[in-house]
């Protein structure tokens, strides 16, 4: 029943925290259920016409802390059981950089700034000092060969289909929270701190939109769940999830713009 709230599962861990978030949500059901009978029988049981005269001492019983005891270990069992290894698993079994597509996506407001490492799989050096919000959002160093062929983007999230993505995820100025809905990704970007994050896109971009009759676009959003100052509203990234394929074409064709761009520069 919950799945009828939720949008697509479109990674390989998502039906993991669906189950997690089923399982929640039914314990809530029986607490609100049983919390709601309890208050109901308690308005009828010392109602004032049957109990004319306050008695300090109340009813002397125990159930509720049994109630209270079974609750208790619910959520433990939640927690040592479900919750506690699924966080293990997305923290300390990270994808391996051969196998993985490396990001970086650093927040800002209001915008998300995505670095990709290009052909030869190195990030080129990036400087604080060299930031320019309007040429250099990134700080990248022109001078680092490593970095002659990092492919940028702003609020554009380009991923391969069944391939790891592997984020480096970042801010330059206050917090911020990395969602994206149908992967089951939320992360917050805390200053200071880069944070791993992880997930297998399991559809494409195309597939997600063939089920949304007339929605156009790229389908997936990363949305920032954290208030993070008054344009707060529209800082709104996009995210297109290709065949393997077309997502090598894309990269190879950035690649060769940015070589094309070098040259027009050269000749001037």
């Amino acid at each position: 029943m919950l799945k009828l709230f939720l949008p697509e599962v479109a990674s390989a861990h998502a039906a993991q925290i669906d189950q997690l978030m089923g399982l929640l949500h039914w314990l809530m059901l029986v607490l609100f259920i049983g919390w709601s009978i309890l208050f109901a029988y308690v308005l009828i049981r010392f109602r004032q016409r049957r109990n004319p005269k306050a008695d300090y001492r109340g009813l002397q019983s125990h159930a509720s802390n049994w109630v209270e005891g079974a609750v208790a270990v619910a959520e433990v069992i939640l927690l040592a059981a479900f919750s506690i290894p699924l966080y293990s698993a997305r923290m300390d079994d990270l994808p391996s950089k051969d196998e993985a597509l490396e990001v970086r996506v650093v927040a800002e407001q209001f915008a998300w700034n995505v670095h990709y490492p290009g052909a030869d799989g190195i990030f080129g050096r990036t400087d604080p000092s060299l930031v320019d919000s309007e040429t250099n959002p990134l700080g990248q160093d022109p001078d680092d060969p490593a970095g002659a062929d990092d492919v940028t983007t702003v609020n554009q999230l380009h991923l391969a289909v069944d391939r790891p993505v592997l984020v480096h995820l970042s801010t330059k100025d206050v917090i911020h929270s990395f969602n994206i809905p149908e992967m089951r990704v939320k992360q917050d970007a805390v200053p200071g701190m880069n944070i791993p994050v992880w997930f297998v896109p399991t559809m494409t971009s195309e597939e997600l939109l063939a089920g949304r009759e007339g929605e156009r676009g790229c389908g997936f959003e990363i949305a920032c769940t954290q208030l993070c100052g008054m344009g707060h509203y529209r800082m709104r990234g996009f995210v297109t999830v290709h065949s393997a394929d077309e997502f090598d074409s894309w990269m190879a064709e950035k690649v060769e713009a940015l070589s094309t761009s070098e040259e027009d520069d050269f000749w001037g």
